[in-house]
C-alpha cells in the first residue's frame, strides 16, 4: 500500500588526512501515503503520519494541547511503555516521535485498564501542533 522512499541524509564518521572528514550519508526511510489521500504531517520535517481515513476522533487532549486519535499511522518510532493517569483513567501508553526528525508526537495506547476504554488499545494520538494537514484540502 506504501512506497519506501529516503527521507533524511545524515552525515556520519570523522577522519581522512589533514583533519579532513570523511562523509558516509546514512538514510532513513520512510513510507509515504498515496499523493491523492488527505494526508496529516510532521510540521517540523513533512514526513507523512497518516491518512485521513484513518482519523477516529478529533476531541482529545494531549499534553500540549489538542490531540487527535488514528487508528494507525506511519513513519513513527514507539518508545517504552508505561503506565500514565490520562483524563480517562490509568493507561499503558508509549510515546511515539516522528522517524524523520525524531520530535515527539504523541502516544500509542498499549492497554486500557477500564472497560470503557478498550477502544483505544493499539490506537494513536498525535497532538495538533505536531501535525500539518496536506494534499487535498478545502
Amino acid at each position: 500500500m506504501w512506497a519506501a522512499g529516503a527521507c533524511c541524509s545524515r552525515q556520519a564518521g570523522e577522519g581522512g588526512a589533514g583533519g579532513a572528514t570523511a562523509r558516509t550519508p546514512v538514510k532513513t526511510f520512510q513510507a509515504y501515503l498515496p499523493p491523492a489521500h488527505r494526508t496529516y504531517s510532521c510540521i517540523h520535517c513533512r514526513a507523512h503520519l497518516a491518512s485521513h481515513d484513518e482519523l477516529i476522533s478529533k476531541s482529545f487532549q494531549g499534553s500540549q494541547g489538542r490531540a487527535y486519535l488514528f487508528n494507525s499511522v506511519v513513519n513513527v518510532g514507539c518508545g517504552p511503555a508505561e503506565e500514565r493517569v490520562l483524563l480517562t483513567g490509568l493507561h499503558a501508553v508509549a510515546d511515539i516521535y516522528c522517524e524523520c526528525c525524531k520530535t515527539m508526537l504523541g502516544w500509542k495506547y498499549e492497554h486500557a485498564f477500564e472497560s470503557s476504554q478498550k477502544y483505544k488499545e493499539g490506537k494513536f494520538i498525535i497532538e495538533l501542533a505536531h501535525m500539518v494537514k496536506e494534499n487535498g484540502w478545502d
